[in-house]
């Protein structure tokens, strides 16, 4: 399984790979993932290559350096992939609204619970994720 981790949070990307990890130890699948930070490495990496492929995309909203991953061409990646991981509801509707057919909000006070439900989604949705 290959992941796209569109997040500059370090709390939150510990979570996440520490539950990830935990996912490949139990289904025994090697679990590759790439983290991109910044928003600019969406704009020159990911918007203007041709072979990314990816079983799942988590995708925040702002970077540290004041910009939006939402910069993302979403028409990349097939919607069912790409899973909204704002704490602000209202970018996570946005995307919605774009065709993104999943999102969780993240909440910092509650993040293995934000995890668990990443996995959760990942577990669910792994049959229909392409290879």
């Amino acid at each position: 399984m290959r992941i796209l981790i569109l997040e500059d949070d370090l709390e939150t990307l510990t979570k996440l790979l520490d539950h990830l990890t935990h996912l490949e130890d139990n289904l025994q699948t090697n679990i590759a993932v790439t983290v991109f930070s910044e928003y600019w490495q969406v704009e020159e990496h990911l918007n203007q290559g041709t072979k990314e492929k990816f079983d799942f995309v988590l995708l925040d909203r702002d970077c540290k350096l004041g910009g939006s991953f939402h910069v993302l061409d979403l028409k990349k990646f097939p919607a069912s992939t790409i899973i909204g991981i704002s704490s602000n509801p209202e970018y996570n509707k946005e995307l919605l609204a774009k065709g993104v057919k999943i999102t969780v909000n993240k909440d910092y006070q509650h993040l293995d619970n934000f995890a668990e439900e990443v996995i959760r989604i990942f577990r669910k949705n792994m049959n229909q994720a392409s290879r």
